[in-house]
């Protein structure tokens, strides 16, 4: 991770559970002990639109948001909105990307089609690229609404967080009705 901070982007579209991620994510960092700052930029996020959050965490940090090419690890909900934010990665940080595509509505009205060859275009830049099948591994948890925590599982073995601090920012951070199946979505997430 770059120096003292490690700088994670969460890149989706609105309504896929990027915001609870990244507090989740949070928590778990503070539960670490690390000083963590956190910030969220909405397109019309409630339409679709793009959701982009930073998360920085380390012993000191003074800005939220992560200077662009100083990214380390890119968690990308949708693939296009994914590949958008790859200018934001240090050469040699990670991607950890779900593999969906989400038209946004210029391809739906057929303005414009949905762009072709982006995971080539991720793996040729980032060699470290994972692939997760969010909505499967929330499914076998047992609600595809969990992907974002099965997601979050993937990630999760990409950082010094303890998997017990990562469970206590689950049930602080999740609704009690939604605690077990995604926790359970979580740890599948991180088996991968």
């Amino acid at each position: 991770m770059s120096g003292q901070i490690t700088n994670i982007l969460l890149v989706g579209v609105g309504g896929q559970g990027i915001l609870l991620a990244s507090e989740i994510l949070s928590e778990a960092a503070m539960l670490a002990g690390f000083d963590v700052k956190k910030s969220e930029i909405h397109g019309m996020s409630q339409r679709g639109g793009s959701v982009v959050s930073h998360v920085r965490y380390g012993k000191e940090v003074f800005s939220p948001i992560v200077p662009e090419g100083e990214g380390d690890i890119l968690f990308g909900f949708e693939l296009m909105e994914t590949c958008r934010s790859l200018p934001l990665i240090r050469p040699g940080g990670a991607v950890v990307a779900n593999d969906l595509q989400i038209s946004p509505p210029a391809v739906l009205m057929g303005q414009e089609s949905y762009p072709e060859g982006l995971l080539e275009r991720i793996k040729g830049s980032f060699p470290d690229f994972l692939l997760v099948d969010g909505q499967k591994l929330a499914s076998d948890a047992g609600n595809v609404r969990a992907s974002n925590t099965a997601l979050l599982g993937a990630v999760s073995k990409r950082l010094a967080i303890a998997e017990e601090l990562w469970m206590q920012a689950l049930e602080k951070m999740v609704p009690t009705k939604a605690l077990e199946v995604n926790k359970k979505a979580f740890l599948i997430g991180r088996g991968l």
